[in-house]
Formats: structure tokens, sequence, C-alpha cells
């Protein structure tokens, strides 16, 4: 069974730094895509970034590009998001999903493409 345990969510201040991680389990994660996405309250889940776990090859939401980095650790089967220069807009629950690769295409941005998800972890940053 796939378990996604987020953590590294905290309080900070604009223009300030947080790395959340995503630790793997349950099966190899080689043919799987790994995702973030953030959700704040009453409003849809928004596509953070996303990384092939196998080639490593990253994607990520124009809001976030520059100044956020996905990458992943395969010996700790863990996932990262090295958050900078953070801003009050980024404040969130910022979820970690996987998604396995199947025939037809990988759509990285749309959450729906994602098998299992973590409970989250809250973001916030004060302005």
């Amino acid at each position: 069974q796939v378990q996604l345990v987020e953590s590294g969510g905290g309080l900070v201040q604009a223009g300030g730094s947080l790395r959340l991680s995503c630790a793997a389990s349950g099966r190899t994660f080689s043919s799987y895509a790994m995702g973030w996405f953030r959700q704040t309250q009453g409003k849809e889940l928004e596509f953070v970034a996303a990384i092939n776990w196998s080639i490593g090859s990253t994607y990520y939401a124009d809001s976030v590009k520059g100044r956020f980095t996905i990458s992943r650790d395969n010996a700790k089967n863990t996932v990262y998001l090295q958050m900078n220069s953070l801003i009050p807009e980024d404040t969130a629950v910022y979820y970690c999903a996987a998604g396995q690769y199947r025939s037809g295409g990988f759509y990285y941005s749309l959450s729906p493409s994602y098998d299992h998800w973590g409970q989250g972890t809250q973001v916030t940053v004060s302005s």
C-alpha cells in the first residue's frame, strides 16, 4: 500500500525559505511521477511542481518558477520541495501526490493524474 507522508511545513516570514519533504513507501516509484499541489480554504487544488522519478525531469507552475525547486532522493525514497523567496500568496496546505505512468500520456498539472495523496502540511507565510 502506497503511503506518502509530508513534513517540513510551518510559519515563515515573507522572503524566507522552507523545505518540504515527502517520504514515500509501499512500492518502487521508478514508474511514477511525484507532484506537489497546494490548496487554500475555499479554493481548488493548485498544481505547484512535479518530477519524473526515473529520469528527474521537472515541471513547475508559473507562479513558483524560479523560486521553488523539486527534487528526489532515490536512496531515501523521498521527494523534496525547496521553497525560497516565499510570499504570503504561497500560504496553503501543501500535498504530495504520486501518479503511475500509463499509456496515453501523463498530465503533470492535473490532480486526477495522481493516484495517491499525502495528508498535507500547512505552510504559512507572514507579511
